[in-house]
């Protein structure tokens, strides 16, 4: 014996299965957006080897370029910087060249009275060696400094942070 659907039960059906196909297709994105970053690749590593050996660094800060891909959206493009690089002792340190007060970039010395300092030629602002603003002078903080290293001799810069050394 079959059973007859009524008009109701059909109606009901239906909504339900019509709702539940676009429920499924609002949810699904999300759920894929929400769980994406467990299935992406991890980079191997955040440092970027020079083309500058570890030992031509002295104590005299010298620019060491580097480039690196860079992601935005769906454009991707090959990205080149540079880092004031110098030996303090056994250690290597990397500063940032970007000023502090408005973004200029600084050279090591750029400016003839002040022959052992960091200028940024913007609002003649000066750094210490160490990155440390000079007061009196423009910049509002010591410049940043980069995770530095070597590898097979190499110089490998990582990521940025604040001045640890001042």
């Amino acid at each position: 014996m079959s059973q007859k659907v009524t008009r109701r039960q059909f109606l009901n059906y239906s909504l339900m299965g019509v709702g539940s196909f676009m429920a499924a297709g609002m949810i699904l994105p999300m759920g894929r957006f929400a769980l994406d970053p467990l299935f992406q690749d991890q980079a191997e590593g955040s440092m970027i080897t020079t083309s500058v050996r570890a030992e031509e660094i002295t104590e005299e800060p010298v620019k060491v370029d580097f480039s690196f891909d860079q992601q935005d959206a769906w454009y991707e493009s090959e990205v080149t910087d540079f880092a004031w690089v110098y030996r303090d002792g056994d250690d290597i340190i990397a500063l940032s060249p970007v000023c502090k007060h408005l973004g200029c970039t600084v050279t090591w010395a750029g400016d003839n009275a002040n022959p052992n300092r960091f200028f940024c030629p913007c609002h003649n602002g000066l750094y210490e060696k160490s990155g440390q603003n000079v007061p009196g002078t423009p910049p509002r903080g010591p410049l940043d400094q980069f995770d530095v290293g070597t590898s097979d001799g190499y110089i490998t810069i990582g990521e940025r942070f604040a001045n640890e050394i001042v």
